[in-house]
């Protein structure tokens, strides 16, 4: 009984202090621990978002740690009111662990299998000042850029918050810096892509070779620097190319294809260009067939709640599609009479790996490997190195006009 009598009494003082000191009651309040009451993670495996909810405004930080990858975000002392489905890894990241760091603070540790930036990070006042929303966007990035996030840190592993900002990175072209082109290999891992008719050589091969060559020949040219979105046969998801092109500023995206065809006396070199109705039924049936290559990985396409849709990549924007046309016009012209065309040699199709909506983007059927003559060319080296040199002429020739025009 006396225990009761205590906290009756305890609760009443309580009571008392809040109403005759209300500044008082505030000052506990602000050093009581922060709460997270409700946590939301979506994305794919090319970019997630992560959402919080607090009862108060958090002070955060944001850092980066490599082997593995790992996104640290550092709080105040925090309790985790949040229910263990909420915080399930998905998306890009494999694990997600949260709790006391040490006395006074927190950590949210989001651990990742390829290098990942945090592209947006913020805190969003509800209305009202009920509650405050921790936003956190990722998106993957190559190993030089996650590279650079790291050595920009000013912090240790025993100094936990010495990093003024969270890093952003920005997509599409940079103002300053060379002329960046992403060249894309088309499919690799345990998408094969098409197979040749007589050699046999399988199309992700084929992709990597000339995705070589043409780097080679666009890393010539003056103040330009090619990557490349794979330089060993592994599997990219489709976002996961996009995305690799757009956390370098690319300015451009070359994705390098040479399909198979039923009708095996077709044959010829096809720029493609984005578009949300196929040219014809040719364009249709290849990009149907080339989106399939994250389902062939055993990935399936999800499509992603309306509160994260505003990370995901949509139908390219009408100036971006403007150039990338203005591209492929460009290579088309340097093929006429040096790389035998199919007929209607610049076509469109909604390609999932064109959709970069700041990056201008083509997609490149080299031939088709259905065919003997075409087959024939794509696996000679010396071919390989002369479509390249003359693909760099027409990114040099695209660059040139767009810069005239004040692009």
């Amino acid at each position: 009984m006396s225990f009761f009598r205590h906290a009756a009494g305890a609760l009443a003082a309580a009571l008392c202090l809040a109403i005759l000191s209300p500044a008082l009651a505030a000052t506990a309040a602000s050093t009581a621990p922060l709460l997270a009451f409700s946590a939301r993670i979506a994305g794919d495996d090319a970019r997630t978002r992560l959402i919080i909810d607090f009862d108060r405004k958090p002070d955060f930080k944001v850092h980066y740690v490599a082997n593995p990858y790992r996104v640290l975000i550092d709080l105040p002392e925090t309790d985790f009111g949040i229910k263990p489905d909420e915080l399930e890894a998905r998306g890009i990241f494999s694990d997600i662990r949260y709790g006391t760091m040490a006395e006074g603070r927190s950590r949210i540790v989001l651990t990742a299998s390829r290098p990942v930036g945090v592209v947006l990070a913020e805190v969003q006042e509800e209305q009202g000042a009920a509650s405050y929303r921790l936003v956190i966007d990722t998106a993957i990035v190559t190993g030089e850029v996650f590279q650079g996030q790291m050595e920009k840190q000013s912090w240790q592993q025993a100094s936990a918050l010495a990093v003024d900002k969270p890093s952003v990175i920005l997509p599409g072209g940079k103002a300053d810096g060379p002329f960046v082109i992403a060249v894309d290999a088309g499919h690799g891992g345990i998408d094969n892509g098409a197979r040749g008719a007589n050699t046999k050589t399988e199309e992700k091969n084929v992709t990597l070779a000339f995705a070589r060559q043409l780097a080679e020949a666009l890393n010539a040219l003056p103040d330009t620097r090619a990557i490349l979105t794979r330089d060993k046969d592994e599997f990219l998801s489709l976002s996961q190319r996009v995305q690799l092109a757009r956390s370098e500023g690319a300015n451009l995206l070359i994705s390098i294809h040479a399909d198979t065809l039923k009708q095996k006396d077709i044959r010829g070199a096809t720029v493609y260009t984005i578009s949300d109705k196929a040219s014809d039924s040719l364009a249709a049936s290849l990009a149907e067939r080339e989106n399939l290559s994250d389902q062939i990985a055993g990935m399936a396409f999800v499509d992603e709640p309306a509160e994260v849709a505003d990370i995901l990549l949509d139908l390219t924007r009408r100036e971006t599609q403007a150039f990338s046309i203005n591209l492929a016009e460009s290579v088309v012209g340097k093929f006429k009479d040096e790389v035998l065309l199919i007929n209607n040699p610049h076509r469109h199709a909604g390609f999932r790996v064109l959709t970069a909506p700041d990056v201008p983007s083509i997609l490149l059927e080299l031939g088709f490997l259905s065919n003997k003559e075409d087959e024939q060319l794509l696996v000679d080296p010396a071919w390989q190195k002369k479509v390249a040199g003359l693909i760099a002429k027409a990114v040099e020739e695209y660059r040139t006009a767009v810069a005239a025009n004040g692009g």
